[in-house]
């Protein structure tokens, strides 16, 4: 069988040996350390956030986040439902509800008229809103403006998930920077990567110092171990952060990289009856995390998203549907949701293809190929 290509692999740089050895020849090993101090001004210099946690997963940031912002049993927080459960589990870790609120066309995210429509109901049924989680799906910035005119109408918090986003930009600003609170991802399939790992980030300091207290068990300013708050292992390992650093020297190489896949996909297949690419509204510039596409059956004479996912299944080439929407998933079943069927259609049409940067061109010519023969 020929060489597996994989949907979003790691792509090492030069430099995160030498950070990781340095973790090793200083024995700073354990989740603290002058790495872990150095990756977090890396990430606020890039995204100008003015203050970051570097913490153990994404899905430990937004948790975080929602203690922070004081979610608990009984109150309700309003999330995107296309999306990766990750952006949901941390709701339900608070004995809190998932409202979930489907997407728009234009960039796939939250649709801002079903979230105020989401809003006054839940309102006038008396639930306690206590955060709206927007995402920036495959990279692509959602609709802000309208998502933060509303929330500040109505006194709620925003925390955007950038998991898949570290490198977009909306109206001139970092995504992740935009609401309250923001969470990166560093797991392994993201565009940079500190093998796992994530980091809270926000403008609020007090929030950050919050944070990393909480993600270190909350332990006590005193010579004894005193715990006035229920803590976390949260925090991100020196070693990882070694790794995070060096990623970081690389991360603007690995955005023209996945957009030069995202171009070259266009062009390879963009005139083929029945396949859509998402484009860029105005202002938004997405890091390409995943090239995804659309597939319409009605116009290419039958070929399915499975059609092509299969194609390239057997000759042993990684890709994905588009994330299954959380109102969808049987965990979900009985959570309140706010739907217009996009998220489900795209659910049903869409594929994501292999779009890692360390993609060369003959595996793109190799998988474009395969595809452009469905339609011959």
């Amino acid at each position: 069988m020929r060489e597996k290509i994989w949907l979003s692999s790691p792509h090492m740089g030069a430099q995160e040996f030498e950070f990781v050895k340095e973790a090793f020849d200083t024995n700073w090993i354990a989740p603290q350390g002058p790495l872990v101090d150095g990756f977090e001004k890396d990430l606020a210099q890039f995204t100008g956030a003015g203050h970051v946690a570097a913490l153990s997963s994404g899905t430990a940031a937004l948790h975080l986040a929602l203690i922070l912002l004081g979610v608990e049993r009984g109150d309700e927080v309003i999330c995107q439902s296309m999306t990766f459960s990750a952006s949901a589990n941390p709701i339900v870790y608070q004995g809190a509800t998932p409202v979930f609120v489907d997407s728009e066309p234009d960039t796939w995210n939250m649709d801002p008229v079903l979230l105020e429509t989401a809003i006054k109901d839940r309102l006038v049924k008396g639930k306690k809103l206590k955060a709206i989680i927007p995402v920036h799906l495959y990279g692509m910035p959602a609709k802000m403006k309208e998502i933060l005119h509303i929330a500040a109408r109505y006194n709620i918090p925003v925390v955007e998930d950038a998991a898949e986003a570290l490198g977009s930009v909306y109206n001139s600003n970092a995504c992740g920077t935009l609401g309250t609170l923001g969470i990166l991802s560093f797991n392994g399939n993201k565009i940079i990567t500190t093998s796992g790992g994530g980091a809270l980030i926000s403008d609020d300091e007090t929030l950050i110092q919050d944070a990393r207290f909480l993600a270190t068990q909350a332990r006590d300013p005193a010579p004894h171990y005193q715990h006035t708050h229920i803590g976390f292992n949260y925090r991100m390992s020196n070693v990882c952060a070694g790794i995070g650093r060096g990623q970081m020297q690389v991360l603007p190489c690995r955005i023209t990289q996945r957009r030069a896949a995202f171009d070259y996909y266009v062009r390879a297949l963009g005139g083929l009856p029945g396949i859509q690419f998402s484009q860029e509204p105005a202002g938004s510039y997405s890091n390409r995390w995943l090239t995804t596409i659309l597939i319409d059956p009605r116009e290419n004479g039958g070929i399915s998203r499975e059609d092509i996912r299969l194609v390239l299944e057997k000759e042993n080439i990684d890709s994905r549907p588009l994330w299954k929407p959380m109102h969808l998933q049987p965990v979900f079943a009985d959570a309140p949701a706010y739907v217009n069927d996009v998220s489900e259609d795209l659910f049903n049409r869409g594929l994501c293809l292999p779009s890692g940067s360390n993609l060369i061109p003959e595996q793109l010519h190799r998988i474009t190929a395969l595809i452009r023969g469905l339609w011959n």
